[in-house]
């Protein structure tokens, strides 16, 4: 792969498994400074063995952060700024989802699930562009790509929090987009359908192959990324193209 990230510093949220992961490899090996995080300590762990064993001369980092916490996120964004200095991407792709009528929905599952999906883009969001926009930015553009979902735009029984917070997230998206797009900020939002990563348990392997695959997300984001200065992808709806017939 040519080093089409060479020089360039990232910040992969939710990024210990499933897309976050992919992304993160795929960023590592475009030529990226990463730092990775995770809620927990021993999937984040394993994530930053598993990608410096690929890439032993890469420039990794790791932090424990949940993004639904603002002081956590306020961390995260120190951390970076002691170990990677200035940040020209984030990745907003930590995510929750609990799946169930609204009826049977606990205040507790809401609350995660809005403050993981929505509240914590806000929070990370915020927090890069304090530096994109600050006293001693880089020159040239900054990107935050946010891993929204086609349950966006597509409501389903059960769905109700998880809708909402990816509705929100879109609409969030593309005002941030229209705030900043002349601060050489560009903001582009990703809409998988379904991705083969196990999210909220559910099965991968041979009966998901008809899933997209989460490296297929982390390919899109650098086809993004590869875009001349001139012309933003602003938003990108995937789908698997060939699912079970109903």
């Amino acid at each position: 792969m040519e080093q089409l990230l060479a020089g360039q510093r990232a910040i992969v949220t939710g990024g210990s498994r499933g897309i976050g992961f992919e992304i993160a490899r795929a960023m590592v090996e475009a030529g990226a400074e990463v730092l990775v995080c995770g809620r927990s300590r021993d999937a984040l762990e394993a994530a930053h063995r598993a990608l410096r064993a690929g890439y032993p001369e890469a420039r990794l980092h790791s932090a424990v952060a949940d993004v639904s916490s603002p002081t956590q996120v306020e961390a995260l964004f120190r951390y970076a700024d002691e170990h990677m200095g200035a940040l020209d991407i984030l990745v907003n792709n930590a995510g929750s989802g609990v799946f169930r009528p609204v009826a049977e929905l606990s205040v507790e599952e809401w609350d995660t699930m809005i403050g993981t999906n929505l509240s914590g883009t806000f929070y990370c969001s915020r927090e890069a562009l304090q530096r994109f926009l600050g006293p001693g930015r880089r020159s040239g553009p900054k990107w935050i790509v946010n891993i929204s979902s086609l349950a966006a735009k597509n409501p389903f029984a059960g769905g109700a929090a998880y809708n909402a917070s990816k509705f929100g997230l879109n609409g969030f998206s593309e005002a941030l987009m229209l705030d900043h797009r002349h601060e050489e900020v560009r903001v582009t939002t990703i809409m998988p359908g379904s991705v083969d990563t196990g999210f909220n348990g559910h099965e991968t392997g041979q009966k998901s192959a008809w899933k997209i695959a989460p490296e297929d997300i982390a390919e899109i984001l650098l086809d993004i990324l590869r875009m001349p200065e001139r012309t933003l992808i602003s938003r990108v709806e995937v789908r698997p193209s060939r699912p079970p017939k109903k």
